[in-house]
């Protein structure tokens, strides 16, 4: 096993053993935390129910008092008893620190003040106050009810201070105002008398305002850091305030922790088990694992390094399993072809529909591929089509059943190629050697038919010599020989130029005129067009400079493009064959060199695709007495000439051949 991977498993293990750890560790912080929680939503809930029934005290201890100031203000007394009564009540409720009547206008009436503690209003006097006591009655003006005022600090002559309230009554008779009555609370009294003493001992209760702003306070001081906080809502008219309950209380509770101390024990004890038991079951699991790894590993190498394609199908044809090789022989990832069926992106389209009934053959098992193998085609991603041999085998499982089939998949093209490579190399030999015959025999016939042709044309000489001494015959035999012994002069012309052009040497061109070539050649190619019954049409316009060639090779192009056109014509039985020789000037070329075309028309079958890729090809001809040289040489003639032979479909039909000349610079 790799050292890599052995880390690896002895990582995974340990993992797994502090991942248990970690959850063993988990659930018994979860319970304590549980447990803890549940104790303080216990506490909570106690506070929340404390403050709850302190605010309603509050509420019904608020109702009381304004009873008692209305039946105070609803009797006719005297100022004397108003007095008398009003202190009474003072020395009952502790929390009111004066009570005045007041007029209309708000001024003082009477006044009375609570014997509990120092004159409130001594060191800055009641004015300071009124603003408070005039929002107070306002608001109880046009509630026709009682009314509070905001809370208002007023210092103290021992350098402390109270936050008061103020409580306006209106008096109204025969629905006429009359005046107000005017109680004023200490916050800090109000919750002393109506809080009870047990709550004061563990909690400490307290006004604030909206913001968290404390207004007065009540209780026992912080203790400790866990604090519980419970807040309710005191809405009085004119007047809102938050009654706030602070507690340091614990409750303790009983009856869960028993139980959470069992519930952890079992737990710890299971964990425990399950992780003796799981440990003993890592260490046979690590074995075979390890063991599959180094089967796996072993596999994967032999897989990685094999250049042969592997591909594996179910019965139903799906591809279950291709190795790297093949994905670079196709140039399809694994994911692309995986559960794929047919037909596999991998066959060409113009055959999908064979490869599929042959893979349907196989599958019902009808026909078993050659053990040798068969080749096919297929498609790499890019769409190139590349040769394959196949060699397919039934894929057996360990149950000895078939499950699909297995193939072993090479690619054959670069075999295909060396073997192409080795065939043209061959028929290029060949026709070296043919060339080197065809020079041989030019060489031969040029030496061989030099003395034939001189002894011609000797004897033409001779001939016409004789017949300008019998002058009643002369002038017709005069031609005939005159004619005789021009051919055979031409004759030798072509054979040495021939001769010339096999052993490649430097051919002398000169100036010719278009008209020269064409008139030259026409000649023959009027004799040859008289037995075929072909109209030969000539278009030469006036005035065309002459260009620099090689004129009997030249001739000898045009010659054998004028008779291909002709025979082709006659073999395909063109009712009114039509031949037309042309010679027009083309436009000046950017480097100002000007050149002739030459073209030979013809209204033959035209050439057929399949032969126009091997037209010039040495030694290719489709006439039974052809070599296949003539439009080799054409065009090896027109190349020297720093030209090129072209052809192109005539309209309607028919084949033109066309090439150009150089035009003599002056």
């Amino acid at each position: 096993m790799p050292s890599g991977l052995r880390r690896l498993s002895n990582w995974r293990r340990w993992g797994l053993w502090a991942l248990l750890g970690v959850l063993v560790v988990g659930m018994l912080a979860t319970l304590v935390y549980l447990a803890a929680r549940y104790e303080a939503s216990v506490a909570q809930a106690h506070v929340e129910r404390d403050v709850a029934d302190a605010l309603s005290d509050m509420r019904a201890a608020l109702t009381r008092n304004v009873q008692e100031l209305q039946a105070l203000q609803s009797g006719q007394h005297n100022p004397q008893q108003w007095r008398s009564e009003a202190e009474a009540l003072l020395r009952r409720h502790r929390e009111w620190v004066s009570i005045e009547r007041r007029g209309p206008g708000l001024q003082v009436l009477e006044a009375a003040e609570t014997p509990y503690r120092a004159p409130v209003f001594a060191k800055m006097g009641r004015a300071n106050s009124l603003p408070d006591v005039q929002q107070a009655c306002v608001t109880a003006r046009r509630l026709s009810s009682p009314a509070y005022s905001r809370s208002h600090f007023e210092p103290q002559s021992d350098g402390l201070g109270l936050e008061l309230m103020e409580l306006c009554l209106p008096e109204v008779q025969v629905g006429r105002l009359t005046g107000f009555l005017v109680a004023t609370y200490s916050l800090s009294d109000l919750l002393a008398t109506q809080i009870g003493p047990q709550m004061g001992r563990t909690q400490e209760i307290s006004f604030t305002e909206a913001d968290g702003t404390r207004l007065a306070m009540y209780g026992l001081a912080r203790r400790g850091s866990k604090v519980f906080t419970a807040q309710q809502l005191l809405d009085l008219p004119g007047l809102t305030m938050v009654l706030r309950l602070d507690s340091w209380r614990r409750t303790e509770p009983d009856l869960f922790p028993n139980v959470l101390t069992a519930l952890v024990t079992l737990m710890s004890i299971a964990l425990v088990t399950v992780l003796f038991m799981l440990a003993h079951d890592t260490r046979r699991r690590l074995r075979v694992e390890q063991d599959l790894a180094d089967a796996l590993a072993f596999r994967k190498a032999m897989e990685d390094s094999l250049v042969t394609g592997l591909r594996a199908r179910d019965l139903q044809g799906r591809t279950t399993y291709v190795n790297p090789a093949f994905c670079q022989m196709v140039g399809f990832s694994q994911e692309e072809l995986l559960g794929r069926g047919a037909p596999a992106p991998y066959w060409p389209p113009e055959r999908a529909q064979e490869y599929g009934k042959r893979q349907a053959v196989r599958l019902t098992g009808g026909h078993r591929p050659p053990r040798e193998g068969f080749e096919s085609v297929f498609m790499r991603k890019d769409g190139t089509r590349f040769p394959v041999l196949i060699i397919e085998a039934p894929l057996i499982n360990a149950q000895g059943l078939q499950t699909g089939w297995m193939s072993a998949v090479l690619d054959i093209s670069e075999q295909r190629r060396v073997e192409e490579l080795s065939r043209a190399s061959q028929e290029r030999l060949q026709a070296t050697a043919r060339l080197a015959t065809v020079g041989e025999m030019a060489s031969l016939l040029s030496h061989e038919l030099n003395q034939p042709l001189a002894a011609i044309a000797s004897y033409a000489s001779g001939s016409m010599n004789l017949l300008q001494q019998a002058p009643a015959c002369a002038p017709d035999l005069q031609v005939a020989m005159r004619g005789i012994s021009e051919q055979a002069d031409r004759a030798g012309r072509v054979i040495r130029s021939v001769h010339d052009f096999v052993r490649r040497r430097d051919q002398a061109r000169e100036p010719v005129s278009a008209g020269a070539l064409i008139d030259a050649v026409l000649p023959l190619v009027n004799l040859q067009a008289r037995k075929l019954g072909v109209e030969v049409e000539v278009r030469v316009p006036q005035g065309l400079p002459p260009v620099l060639c090689d004129r009997t090779m030249v001739e000898q192009v045009l010659l054998n493009l004028a008779r291909n056109a002709m025979q082709a014509m006659d073999e395909a039985r063109i009712p009114e064959p039509e031949l037309v020789l042309q010679v027009r000037a083309t436009p000046a070329t950017e480097a100002g060199r000007r050149w002739l075309e030459f073209s030979v028309m013809d209204c033959g079958p035209g050439i057929p695709p399949e032969i126009q890729r091997q037209l010039f090809t040495p030694f290719f001809t489709t006439k039974a007495e052809g070599m296949g040289l003539g439009l080799s040489l054409c065009r090896t003639v027109v190349e020297q000439h720093g030209s090129q032979l072209v052809f192109e479909p005539n309209q309607p039909q028919g084949t033109i051949f066309r090439f150009t000349l150089p035009v003599q610079e002056l």
